[in-house]
C-alpha cells in the first residue's frame, strides 16, 4: 500500500468550507481513481493546518492520480487554501485498520 502525505495551510475561518468542499467534491473524485483506497484528514486545533492522506493500493495509481487528477482537486480547493500544499509519499510499512505489518510493504 502507498500514502499520499498533504500538509495544507488553510484561509483564516475555512476550515467548516474546506470540510464541506472536501465531502462534497472532492471525495467523489478520490473514489473514482484506480487504486484509490481510503482518505484520512485531521485538522490542527486552530483550524488552519490540515493534513490529508490518502491511501492508494500501489504507488503508480498514486502517481497517476498525482498527475491527472490532483491538479483538479488544487482548484476545487484554491478559494480555501492559502499557499501551496506540501505532497510527501511513502510507502505504508504499518496499519492496524488495513491489517498491513511493518516489514511487510505493498
Amino acid at each position: 500500500m502507498f500514502a499520499r502525505h498533504v500538509s495544507i495551510h488553510l484561509k483564516s475561518n475555512m476550515l467548516s468550507d474546506y470540510t464541506r468542499t472536501f465531502e462534497k467534491d472532492v471525495l467523489p473524485l478520490l473514489r473514482k481513481q484506480n487504486g484509490f483506497k481510503d482518505e484520512i484528514t485531521f485538522s490542527s486545533p486552530s483550524g488552519t493546518e490540515v493534513t490529508a492522506i490518502s491511501l492508494w493500493d500501489n504507488k503508480a495509481n498514486a502517481e497517476a492520480y498525482n498527475s491527472n487528477a490532483y491538479s483538479e482537486v488544487l482548484k476545487t480547493l484554491a478559494r480555501v487554501i492559502d499557499g501551496t500544499p506540501k505532497v510527501q509519499t511513502g510507502e505504508v510499512v504499518n496499519s492496524t485498520f488495513h491489517k498491513i505489518a511493518a516489514g511487510v510493504g505493498a
